[in-house]
C-alpha cells in the first residue's frame, strides 16, 4: 500500500525554534541514522552544549547557519510513518530571508506558524502568516514554542491564542486553524504527549500531521490543464508519431475525449495517452506523459490542453499578487520574462495598485514602488496571450515568477488574483 504524502512548512520568526522543532520531530520518531546523530552531538559539544544534543542541526545544513545559528536558505527533510510520507520544509525566520520562505511554502498542504510564548505574535510571525494564507495553504498549525520558559503556564497559552485568533480573522485562504502549545526543546506535544500541560487536551503536532484532511485540495479534482512541454517529434525516422509531451497540472484526461488547445485555438479527440511503461486509458494530475491526437494541429511549448467546456481564461492582461524578491525596486514600466507553466513571454509592469502592511493587513493605496519582501497588487501586460486561471482555483495555472531579462534571477513569484478573468482577450 502506499502511504499518501503531505507536504508542510514551518514559519514565524527568527529564534522562535523552527528548525529545533523539525530536530524534535524527526529525532523522536526515530527517523535519525546513527551517523547523523553522531555528527550532531560532535557538532553540538564544539558549540558548549555540555552534553545536550542541538537539534536544529539536522535541518541547519550550510557552514553560515551553523556558524551564526539561524536558517538562511530553505531546508528539506523527508520522513514516513506508518500512516504517512512527509516531505517539510524549513524555512528562514529573518525579514531579508522572507524571500526563501515563498519558495519553501509554494508547494505546502499545512503550514506551522511558531510563536515564541515569552515573545508573543510578532510582526515577522503575522507576515508568514499572511503569506502562507496568500499562497493558499488550507491547513495551519499555530504552535506555540517555548512553553517550559513561561513555566507550562495556561493563561499565557490561551493569551496567545486569542492574539492570533485576532488577527487571523482577517486571514482569506485558510480553511482551518488549530492551535498546540509545545516545547521543541524538551519535546513536549511533539511526538508524545506532554505531562506538564495537562489542560491541553488536543492533538500533538505529529498526530495532527498524520491525520490532517487535505483531499479537498487534490489537484485530480480540478479541472483538466496540461502544459505542453515538448513537441515530441521521433529521430528513428518515424514520420507519423507526433506527440505533445508533459505532466498534468490538474484534472484528469481519457483516450478519446474531446479537447480543445488554447490560447491558439483547434480541437481534437485524444488518440492515445503514452507512458514509458505503455499506453493509458486515463491519466490524473500529477502523471508526466505524451498526448496524441486524432488530428493535425499546430501546437507548440507552452499551450495548454483542456476540455473544451472547462477552458482556462486567456487573456495579454493580468492583476497579480506580487511578493518581490530583488533589492532592486519594481516600478511601474519595469520590463521582465515571465514564466508561466511551460510558457514564457515578456511582461511589463502596467501599474502599481497597492501594498500591504502584513502588520495590520491594511492597503497602501497607488503605490510608486515595491522593495525587497514587499507584497502588493499589479497590472500586468504580456507579450502574448496566456492561458490561466485564478491562483485561489488553481495554483498551478494562476503563479507565475518574474524573471530579470539581463541577469536571469527570479525577482518576484505572483499569484494571479480572483478577478483576473476579466482580463481582455488579444
Amino acid at each position: 500500500m502506499t502511504l499518501d504524502l503531505l507536504r508542510f512548512t514551518t514559519a514565524g520568526s527568527v529564534d522562535d525554534g523552527k528548525s529545533t522543532l523539525i530536530g524534535r520531530l524527526l529525532y523522536d520518531s526515530k527517523q535519525v541514522f546513527d551517523d547523523q546523530l553522531a555528527h550532531v552531538a560532535e557538532a553540538s559539544e564544539r558549540r558548549g552544549g555540555e552534553g545536550t544534543l542541538d537539534l536544529a542541526l539536522l535541518t541547519d545544513g550550510l557552514r553560515a547557519e551553523r556558524e551564526q545559528g539561524i536558517t538562511i536558505d530553505v531546508a528539506y527533510r523527508y520522513f514516513a510513518t506508518p500512516r504517512r510520507r512527509f516531505i517539510i520544509a524549513d524555512c528562514p525566520g529573518h525579514q531579508q530571508y522572507t524571500r526563501n520562505m515563498v519558495t519553501g511554502a509554494s508547494t505546502a498542504d499545512v503550514s506551522v506558524v511558531l510563536l515564541d510564548a515569552r515573545r508573543g505574535v510578532l510582526e515577522q510571525s503575522k507576515r508568514h502568516a499572511f503569506i502562507s494564507a496568500l499562497l493558499g495553504i488550507p491547513e495551519m498549525v499555530v504552535a506555540v514554542n517555548k512553553m517550559d520558559l513561561v513555566d507550562y503556564s495556561e493563561d499565557r497559552y490561551a493569551e496567545l491564542r486569542a492574539e492570533f485568533e485576532g488577527y487571523a480573522e482577517k486571514l482569506d485562504g485558510v480553511k482551518t486553524i488549530t492551535y498546540i502549545p509545545l516545547s521543541a526543546l524538551n519535546g513536549d506535544n511533539v511526538v508524545t504527549r506532554s505531562a506538564q500541560m495537562p489542560w491541553y487536551d488536543g492533538p500533538v503536532l505529529l498526530d495532527h500531521l498524520e491525520n490532517v484532511e487535505v483531499a479537498y485540495d487534490h489537484p485530480g479534482e480540478k479541472p483538466a490543464r496540461f502544459p505542453v512541454q515538448w513537441v515530441v517529434r521521433p529521430s528513428n525516422g518515424d514520420g507519423d508519431y507526433r506527440g505533445y509531451a508533459g505532466q498534468l497540472a490538474s484534472g484528469a484526461l481519457r483516450r478519446g475525449e474531446e479537447i480543445a488547445v488554447v490560447p491558439s485555438g483547434g480541437r481534437s479527440r485524444i488518440a492515445a495517452i503514452d507512458t514509458f511503461d505503455g499506453q493509458l486509458e486515463e491519466a490524473s494530475a500529477p502523471m508526466s506523459f505524451t498526448l496524441r491526437l486524432e488530428d493535425e494541429l499546430d501546437i507548440s511549448r507552452g499551450e495548454l490542453i483542456c476540455h473544451p467546456d472547462e477552458a482556462p481564461s486567456v487573456g495579454r492582461e493580468l492583476r497579480a499578487d506580487i511578493c518581490w524578491m530583488a533589492t532592486d525596486l519594481l516600478r511601474p514600466g519595469g520590463k521582465y520574462l515571465l514564466k508561466h507553466t511551460s510558457r514564457t513571454v515578456t511582461a511589463v509592469i502596467d501599474g502599481l495598485e497597492d501594498l500591504l502592511d502584513t502588520h495590520s493587513l491594511e492597503r497602501i493605496e497607488a503605490p510608486t514602488e515595491m522593495g525587497l519582501n514587499d507584497i502588493g497588487r499589479a497590472r500586468l501586460r504580456t507579450s502574448a496571450p496566456l492561458a490561466f486561471d485564478p491562483y485561489s482555483s488553481n495554483r498551478r495555472t494562476g503563479s507565475f515568477i518574474l524573471i530579470d531579462e539581463s541577469t536571469n534571477a527570479t525577482v518576484a513569484a505572483g499569484m494571479i488574483a480572483q478577478d483576473a478573468s476579466t482580463a481582455r482577450a488579444d
